[in-house]
Order: C-alpha cells, then sequence, then structure tokens
C-alpha cells in the first residue's frame, strides 16, 4: 500500500503542470467567444481531477470520465459550454466556503484539520494555535463565501453572455463582459492565491514564538497528507 505514495505524488504533480491551461483556455474562451475553448478548458479540468483514477486503469473511472466527457460535448454542440465553464468558480467557491464553514461547528475547525496533517497533534497544544485556527478557518468561511457571491452577481450580470442578457432581461448591475471574465476565470484563483501567501506571512509574524515550516514543505505536505484532510485529522491505527 505504501509504494503507492510517491506515484500518487507523481501523478498530482502532473496535473498541477497542466492546470495553468486551464485559465488561458477558459479566458481565450471568453474573448473570442468560440465555444470550443470552453469546451477544451471542460475537458482539461476534468482530466486533471480524475487523472489519479484513470491511471489505475480500472474501467470505471474510464467509463464515468467518458460519460462526463459525453455530457460535455452535448453541452458544446447546443451552445452551453461557455456557460457551464462560468459556473465552475461559483461552485468551486460556494463549495470551498461550505467546507469550511462546516467544520466551524466542531472541535475540529478546517485550518486545525491542515495543522495537524502537517505538523502533528502536538502543534494545536502550543500557545495560541488553537484558537489562531479557528479564526483563520472563520476567515476563509468568510471570504470564499464573499466570492462566491461576486461571481454569481457576475454570471448574472456580464453586459452580453450573462444569463440575465441570455434571458432578455435588463442588468440593474450591467458588468462589462471582459471584466467579469477576467474575474471568474483568473482573478478569482489570483485573489485566493495572494490572500494564502498573505495569511502565511501574517501567521509566521502572529506566532513568531513558534517555528514554521517552510512554504514549499508545507505545500508538499498538504498535497501529501490530502485524503487524510478530507476525512479527518486522526487517521484510524492499523
Amino acid at each position: 500500500m505504501t509504494s503507492s505514495s510517491p506515484s500518487d505524488g507523481t501523478t498530482r504533480r502532473y496535473g498541477l503542470l497542466l492546470l495553468p491551461a486551464y485559465p488561458l483556455l477558459a479566458i481565450a474562451g471568453a474573448v473570442t467567444h468560440r465555444q470550443v475553448f470552453a469546451l477544451l478548458a471542460l475537458a482539461l479540468l476534468l482530466s486533471v481531477l480524475m487523472l489519479p483514477q484513470l491511471l489505475t486503469r480500472r474501467a470505471a473511472p474510464w467509463l464515468w470520465w467518458s460519460g462526463v466527457l459525453a455530457g460535455l460535448l452535448w453541452t458544446w454542440r447546443y451552445g452551453f459550454a461557455d456557460l457551464l465553464l462560468e459556473a465552475v468558480p461559483v461552485l468551486i467557491n460556494a463549495l470551498l466556503a461550505g467546507w469550511f464553514g462546516r467544520t466551524l461547528g466542531t472541535s475540529e475547525p478546517l485550518v486545525a484539520r491542515f495543522i495537524v496533517a502537517i505538523e502533528g497533534d502536538e502543534r494545536l497544544l502550543q500557545p495560541g494555535v488553537a484558537a489562531y485556527a479557528r479564526q483563520i478557518t472563520w476567515f476563509w468561511t468568510l471570504l470564499l463565501g464573499a466570492q462566491a457571491l461576486l461571481l454569481t452577481v457576475l454570471l448574472l450580470c456580464a453586459d452580453h453572455s450573462g444569463l440575465l442578457a441570455r434571458a432578455g432581461i435588463a442588468s440593474p448591475l450591467p458588468v462589462p463582459e471582459r471584466w467579469a471574465a477576467t474575474w471568474l476565470h483568473l482573478g478569482c484563483y489570483v485573489l485566493l492565491g495572494a490572500a494564502f501567501l498573505l495569511e502565511y506571512v501574517y501567521r509566521r509574524w502572529r506566532l513568531r514564538h513558534l517555528h514554521h515550516p517552510g512554504l514549499h514543505d508545507m505545500l508538499l505536505q498538504l498535497a501529501l497528507h490530502w485524503p487524510q484532510l478530507l476525512r479527518g485529522k486522526r487517521p484510524v491505527a492499523p
């Protein structure tokens, strides 16, 4: 079982190398209004998300991938691929906000789960760490929720391709299409990356009485422990 870990890490790296093409294809579709770019962006995102399962060479993931891809081709055939693509960042931010927010009512806020996965249970017992973890979980919940709301407004109110314009309804807050597309497919991700880096810097200052792992090591540990983060902080002992 342990021998699969390096290959899993390699697969994740390959997936991350492919991801930068996603916003480029998405913006190309928004600028040129060509549905084929939206289709390619969606197919790329689907393939990256399913890459670990596809590389197992089992039939079920390939059948699932083929079925979803057929659905994407259907949306492209009937001119809805761009609309589906524009809904992706709204869905991502809403799901992440729900993921963070759902843990606030428990004894294990999500950032505490991150800390345990990267640095161990004893880290939460150090002065200020547990309280900080809950505060930052609140921060990410509010930031992601606010951005999901903003992206919904952009999806509705873009002056040519927005849902209101497509339905023939005058938008109460018209947004230039290129601005809406740029934020939907690039700006929202840049904001999250910048917030992550700023939080890392702030954490090192706020908890400066403690030793902190380097940024590269922290990201590597997050990637390696991703399944544990989804399940909870304490895996069942063998």
